[in-house]
């Protein structure tokens, strides 16, 4: 009679994240075997369930929330990673969000790392209690991917390269239209109002200011340390204070860009006959004030579509995790108002 099959060295899966398939070859058993040791199931002895558990605790093994979901019956966790909810894009996104998991039957759990006084604490702790963590991850994402462990993740609108799957926000096309629409306006002398530090540009307001210079001209770069309306009225302010020619600004998002009007208006600046105003991000509050904003715009739900979709891809074993075939782009578009 043949001996139980033997237990072979644990052979850590690429990246250190080994897969339900990895423990199942070291312990010289089925995925079913692996599935039922991990959910303290019936129908294996306990001899077996020890090895099964030794190697996935040699392994790191961390069986999804999803998989166990589907054993026992549970409900599916989304943690979605934001970076501030005062801003109203974050919202909205997280709306669209909320709304498409729960057509998937998810639950959502939501970390705002911006306002937590421990982001990588509650990080590690939205790991823990869900299947998968998409959303914005910036400077922290290799350390965030570290604590995760073995939960996947789709990084939104990632600043670099992506080690993880991801959904690019491309204004590239956008901009370019833009471009074109404000010389054929007319625009001699325009400002590009950027949301960074002085010596550092972001590459949306790098995109815009190339556009421009490509186009003839030598756009002034403006650097507002914070996202916010209070300091697109602020820079505004100062900007006009130059008595420079002006005829545009570009801000980098349409918070910034209400501020900017709002300025406008109390320094008697018509908008957009002395000078044009734009947004980026396509936010429904543009349209409400006067006069609407014109702004890059991008389809939210378009973005929670595409992180939804490859999250079920990931955790069906139908997707890899890393990788060119595990990104998804989604882009602008001019949105014409009456401030430009």
């Amino acid at each position: 009679m043949a001996g139980p099959p033997r237990l072979t060295d644990p052979v850590p899966a690429p990246g250190g994240r080994a897969t339900i398939i990895d423990v199942a070859a070291a312990a010289g058993v089925s995925r079913q075997t692996v599935t039922r040791a991990m959910n303290g199931m019936p129908g294996i002895s306990a001899t077996t369930k020890d090895r099964v558990l030794a190697v996935a605790e040699q392994l790191r093994y961390r069986p999804s929330r999803f998989g166990r979901g589907l054993v026992t019956g549970g409900d599916h966790q989304l943690g979605l990673v934001v970076n501030d909810l005062r801003n109203p894009y974050t919202p909205q996104l997280a709306a669209s969000v909320f709304q498409l998991a729960a057509e998937q039957g998810w639950n959502v759990m939501l970390a705002d790392v911006d306002l937590a006084s421990d982001p990588d604490r509650m990080v590690t702790a939205l790991g823990a209690q869900t299947d998968v963590v998409i959303g914005y991850f910036g400077s922290s994402r290799d350390r965030w991917r570290d604590l995760l462990g073995t939960v996947p993740m789709v990084e939104l609108d990632p600043m670099t390269d992506p080690p993880t799957a991801a959904v690019w926000i491309d204004p590239a096309e956008g901009i370019e239209v833009l471009a074109d629409h404000l010389v054929a306006t007319g625009v001699r002398h325009p400002v590009v109002l950027d949301n960074s530090a002085p010596d550092v540009t972001s590459a949306r307001a790098a995109l815009m200011a190339d556009a421009l210079r490509r186009r003839g001209y030598l756009p002034d770069l403006v650097h507002g340390l914070h996202g916010t309306a209070e300091c697109g009225a602020e820079e505004t302010v100062r900007i006009l204070g130059r008595k420079r020619r002006l005829d545009a600004i570009v801000a980098f998002n349409d918070v910034m860009a209400l501020g900017v009007l709002q300025a406008c208006r109390r320094e008697g600046v018509d908008v957009p006959g002395d000078v044009r105003v734009v947004g980026v991000d396509g936010l429904p509050l543009g349209a409400l004030v006067s006069p609407t904003l014109t702004t890059l715009a991008v389809d939210v739900d378009a973005v929670a579509r595409e992180a939804l979709d490859l999250a079920l891809g990931m955790l069906a074993g139908e997707l890899p995790r890393s990788g060119a075939t595990v990104q998804r782009t989604v882009r602008h578009r001019l949105l014409l108002r009456e401030s430009a």
